[in-house]
């Protein structure tokens, strides 16, 4: 039995790219992984059928109370999944709902925390989301967000300042966060950080391959050729640009202020303000 290694984020942040580079680079296949089988390598903390193994019950008689108060249960369950760590992902904040730690820390052996520029998820956002820019920008200072998509159960967002202040506040060895934008710009350098954090030192031939192994090019190739079942449906596709800096040309002024006012003081931490 092992203990859980969160792979956190808010949504549209890198959690699957991250998933993707982490899946090459630990099990080293010769071609590229399947992105349709990432569950397999990497838990979800919202999968309903985790929360219908624990209680014995179908997850539409269980309301968001009683998921609540699964949620330890469920990963106690992701411990002994695997005899050695599991890697899980969530898209919870690091809190509490209904009373209850929507991560539990007990079970908890380490976290790496993805965070990208406001601006830029709000674009993402609206298109997973099938909504307005204007209703993502929202949504992004609500505290009450959060979803729960087909097969999943609820996730509680709160907003995106309060997410990445909850994940980032505090130092700890067990800890790590970075950038979405040091991915794309600094690939090497960022990944290389992620598998020196997980105490692995790859041969730089490895590391260079799950790279490219899960780059956006090919994650987007493998989405064409046979489709991802985390696709929105009401989105075209998942990997949609996988580039940074898109808000310069698709943000209106209003736009711009209204999340810099909202998350100016976490924007600044990370370097986000225009």
């Amino acid at each position: 039995m092992g203990g859980i290694i969160w792979l956190a984020s808010y949504p549209k942040s890198g959690n699957t790219w991250m998933r993707a580079f982490l899946h090459n680079l630990l099990r080293n296949p010769d071609r590229p992984a399947d992105i349709n089988a990432l569950d397999q390598f990497c838990l979800g903390d919202s999968q309903a059928g985790w929360y219908e193994q624990v209680s014995g019950r179908d997850i539409g008689s269980l309301d968001v109370r009683e998921i609540a108060r699964l949620r330890p249960k469920v990963h106690e369950a992701f411990t002994r999944a695997h005899p050695d760590s599991v890697f899980a992902k969530t898209h919870n904040m690091l809190g509490s709902y209904e009373g209850v730690p929507l991560v539990s820390l007990q079970y908890t052996a380490a976290a790496i925390y993805i965070v990208r520029n406001p601006l830029d998820v709000s674009i993402s956002l609206a298109d997973h989301y099938g909504i307005a820019i204007d209703e993502a920008i929202d949504m992004l200072a609500s505290p009450d967000a959060g979803s729960a998509g087909e097969g999943s159960v609820y996730e509680i967002y709160n907003t995106w300042s309060r997410h990445v202040e909850s994940w980032t506040h505090r130092d700890s060895e067990a800890l790590t966060w970075l950038r979405y934008e040091d991915m794309l710009d600094k690939p090497v350098k960022t990944f290389g950080r992620v598998a020196g954090f997980l105490g692995i030192d790859p041969p730089r031939q490895r590391l260079d391959k799950a790279i490219r192994f899960s780059s956006f090019k090919v994650l987007r190739r493998q989405e064409e050729q046979s489709g991802f079942r985390e696709r929105s449906s009401f989105s075209e596709r998942f990997f949609r640009a996988g580039r940074a800096g898109q808000w310069r040309k698709t943000l209106t002024p209003a736009q711009v202020d209204a999340v810099v006012a909202a998350h100016g003081t976490q924007m600044a931490r990370f370097g986000y303000l225009p």
